[in-house]
């Protein structure tokens, strides 16, 4: 299990990873006080797109790679439809409910969002709520977060 925080434009990040992949990224402000470890490979192109992505740079993150060890199935079937999103699209909770076989389940996947480990990996900010309301925020800075991620994809929520 590693740790390493980073700077990037909107302050400073971190993940977290075991051997299999990030087991948790953290938005800003990232703890403090932690060790950093040498990331490897893999974990140091993550920052780096992450980095990136918070500059407003067009990336891609669906081959970061997970783990998802103690995520429900339900869970993980969300992230992948999730992550399935691309740059600059929102979809709905239901929507995302209906993708993954479980119309009717707008709720839970609020939930599965509010509770997501690798926001930007999963991008929980690209799902929104029905009429185009944010749907709220769970990570650090709650909707102003939210808004300024939608905002460097050239999404605007009325």
């Amino acid at each position: 299990m590693g740790f390493a925080a980073f700077h990037t434009a909107m302050g400073r990040c971190a993940v977290e990873w075991s051997d299999r992949g990030l087991t948790k990224v953290c938005l800003p402000e990232a703890p403090k006080g932690r060790r950093n470890d040498a990331p490897p490979g893999a974990v140091a192109d993550a920052i780096d797109l992450l980095r990136r992505l918070l500059a407003g740079d067009d990336v891609e993150l669906t081959d970061v790679a997970l783990d998802l060890d103690g995520v429900p199935e339900f869970d993980q079937r969300v992230y992948a439809v999730a992550r399935a999103l691309p740059r600059g699209v929102t979809a709905t909770y239901g929507e995302l409910a209906r993708r993954v076989g479980a119309p009717g389940a707008a709720q839970a996947v609020g939930q599965v969002m509010g509770n997501n480990r690798f926001p930007l990996v999963v991008p929980c900010h690209r799902v929104v709520a029905a009429g185009g309301g944010n749907g709220g925020f769970s990570a650090p800075g709650g909707v102003d977060t939210k808004l300024r991620l939608l905002a460097l994809e050239s999404v605007t929520l009325f």
